[in-house]
């Protein structure tokens, strides 16, 4: 009861805590939603042999067996170039009855219309057999709404936990807020003969009836907010047309309820072990300034998590730093400085507070200097949202672009050529067979013909093909790289300029192959035993050794081991002393049956932005932070104004006019935001010199790209 007659009359100092929990299971609820209606899609129909009771379609995995513990176990890897169906098993189903095709060259897949186990017993092992549901596997949108789901759910897996995270925080700083401003009146409650248990318990049925009836409000929000996030997904393209929320379920009500019930308690228990040792001579305190305000054991946790990340940073860099290039590592990254520099923020705030205040003018500047360097506590409590927002901010936004500025850059450097040729694999190949032969080629005037002839030795034109290879690393998984399929060595040589550590990109013939050195033993000379785009197993040597770099350094090999995939892609290198523009005519001219890029024009095309999935979530959470922020800012800032109520009198008895209180009020708060900023920026660049040290130990271009996103 006492709780609750507490709220009643404190409601102003908790308003910020309630919006930020009800906020919290809002977000929780509506991206638990989305995660079901990824996890329960709705069924459809098949498109491509709709018409088909059964599917025929070609082996699309490469199964190998690895070992697992004591024993072996079989892993699967989706091929580059799936498996035909075969003239000899299109005849033998042929004889079942009717065989539907829809005319693509490949032919991966027919229907057959015939009963299901006599098709099985005609195919065997040779390929795969579908049917209901499982026809869709051959649907050309099946891949693709597969991927979009699984990004859907990390997507919004990212954002609940950031989500958790923030509100953990924000609900945290206020209730310690709230401890800070009413030590008199626990002081009062000692005196009156409250036992520190009973002090301890009121704050948090305080915490536990917010949090339950924020939870609620929460819950009521998701369920308006869901149908808002599903419309905008489909309509921003990162979720398929046909994504929508299931009909009944409840899981995301429920584990969003008591998140926002744990995290109202879990942030308010720190602070009511601090209200717990408050003795009751605090009731006769009447000074303002703050003292003790960095108890030894919030020093030592906040130095134990400033160690923590800072470790974690140097680990990940010592031992894989390809993993600080990706996308949930730099997310959740920056969380532990966060809470290190916040936990620690009292420590620094009244140095800042000096420093950035010494250029205040007049006594106004001198009060908002003082004001804010004295309330260590109001300080830190209105700079926390800010540390969180701008640092996630920089961490986010600036890792994403520099992760993209570097792959940017390092496409750039692993090409001389001067004009790039792209299109479908079955029209590029035919030019390139007919301009080049067999072999490839050096020279796009000799192949000119009759259609825009080129003087011969004016370019060097490279054809290569979008390929895999697959390998079993120590001997317990499968490994893809993805790799090109050159068609002329030289000329591949003379258009290329990639990072090289040991061996030589000539060297490379049928029986080699060129890799980076993130695989297992890369040493040149070694034989290594690989399964092609197609499956195929062979056993090849390494040639050279590439820079492992952003991780777009793949594999290369020759076209008889391109594993049937077509060409898709040639450069052009220009001689010197020759007229681009007359060979950029020619090749347009030469049946090309694709694009002609300028290099320049092809590097800014394939500029790596970030996907929309990518780009979404970044500003989900950024938005979730710039929110809470908002929140809190305003929040503390209710909860200290109301509370400073004779100190502002005073003020105006000692002359200041409204105005000047305004703006005292009003300082005190930019200082106090700037304070935070100062520190988030600075947990930004730590995180950002963290991912600068990583490229440069993968070989990858070094620097801070803060505009590539």
């Amino acid at each position: 009861m006492l709780s609750l007659a507490s709220l009643r009359a404190r409601w102003a100092a908790l308003v910020g805590s309630f919006v930020a929990v009800a906020l919290g299971v809002g977000v929780v609820t509506v991206m638990g939603l989305g995660v079901a209606a990824t996890l329960d899609p709705p069924v459809r129909e098949p498109e491509r042999f709709a018409s088909s009771p059964v599917v025929v379609a070609g082996i699309d995995t490469l199964t190998v067996e690895v070992e697992r513990g004591s024993g072996t176990a079989r892993v699967s890897k989706k091929l580059a170039r799936p498996h035909p169906v075969d003239e000899r098993l299109l005849a033998g189903l042929r004889k079942l009855g009717p065989v539907r095709t829809d005319g693509t060259a490949a032919r991966d897949a027919v229907g057959v219309d015939a009963p299901v186990a006599e098709v099985r017993a005609v195919v065997g092992e040779r390929a795969r057999v579908l049917t209901g549901d499982d026809r869709r596997r051959v649907d050309p949108s099946y891949e693709r709404d597969a991927e979009a789901l699984v990004a859907i759910n990390s997507l919004l897996g990212t954002a609940a936990g950031v989500t958790a995270f923030v509100s953990v925080f924000v609900t945290a700083s206020t209730f310690a807020f709230v401890v800070a401003l009413r030590r008199r009146e626990f002081g009062l409650l000692r005196m009156a003969g409250a036992t520190p248990g009973q002090v301890r318990r009121l704050l948090l049925g305080e915490a536990l009836a917010v949090g339950v009836t924020a939870s609620a409000a929460g819950c009521a929000l998701g369920t308006w907010g869901a149908p808002v996030l599903i419309r905008e997904l489909v309509a921003g393209g990162v979720a398929p047309s046909w994504f929508a929320l299931p009909d009944s379920v409840v899981w995301p009500y429920h584990v969003a309820f008591w998140t926002g019930v744990s995290v109202a308690f879990a942030g308010a228990w720190v602070a009511a072990l601090r209200a717990g040792r408050i003795g009751p001579v605090e009731a006769l305190r009447e000074a303002s300034v703050d003292t003790a305000v960095l108890p030894r054991s919030r020093r030592v946790i906040g130095v134990a998590l400033l160690a923590a990340g800072l470790g974690l940073l140097a680990w990940r860099g010592g031992t894989d730093p390809a993993e600080l290039l990706k996308r949930k590592t730099y997310t959740t990254q920056p969380m532990l400085l966060i809470t290190a520099v916040a936990a620690l923020a009292p420590l620094l705030v009244r140095p800042l507070v000096r420093l950035m205040g010494a250029a205040l003018p007049g006594a106004v500047g001198l009060l908002v200097r003082e004001n804010a360097a004295t309330s260590v506590r109001r300080t830190a409590a209105v700079a926390a949202p800010v540390l969180v927002t701008v640092a996630l901010a920089g961490s986010l936004l600036g890792s994403s672009a520099t992760v993209a500025g570097a792959k940017a850059a390092e496409a750039e450097a692993r090409t001389r050529a001067d004009f790039v040729v792209t299109g479908p694999a079955g029209r590029l190949g035919e030019w390139a067979g007919r301009r080049h032969g067999s072999g490839g080629g050096s020279g796009v005037g000799a192949a000119a013909g009759s259609r825009g002839a080129v003087d011969p030795g004016t370019s060097v034109v490279s054809a290569s093909a979008s390929t895999a290879v697959y390998v079993k690393e120590e001997r317990t998984a499968l490994v893809r790289s993805d790799a090109r399929a050159v068609t002329d060595v030289a000329a591949f040589a003379a258009v290329s300029r990639l990072p090289v550590l040991a061996g030589d990109v000539r060297d490379l013939d049928d029986r080699s192959i060129v890799v980076n050195e993130e695989w297992e033993r890369p040493e040149v000379g070694r034989s290594v035993r690989v399964w092609l785009g197609d499956g195929r197993p062979v056993r090849l040597r390494i040639v050279a050794v590439l820079a492992r770099g952003t991780g777009d350094n793949g594999a290369y090999v020759t076209a008889a081991n391109a594993g049937g995939a077509g060409v898709d892609r040639g450069e052009v290198r220009v001689r010197g002393g020759a007229d681009r523009e007359a060979v950029r005519a020619a090749l347009r001219e030469s049946g090309v049956g694709g694009r002609v890029w300028s290099a320049g024009e092809w590097l800014e095309a394939n500029r790596p932005q970030g996907g929309a999935q990518t780009r979404l979530g970044l500003f989900v959470v950024l938005g979730i932070a710039l929110l809470y922020a908002g929140i809190a800012l305003a929040g503390t800032l209710l909860m200290a104004t109301s509370a400073r109520g004779a100190e502002l009198r005073s003020l105006r008895l000692a002359g200041a006019t409204r105005g000047q209180v305004r703006v005292v009020v009003a300082g005190e708060a930019l200082v106090a935001t700037a304070v935070g900023a100062v520190l988030g920026a600075a947990v930004s660049a730590v995180n950002l010199a963290g991912l600068a040290g990583a490229l440069g130990l993968l070989g990858a271009p070094v620097g801070i790209w803060l505009g590539a996103f």
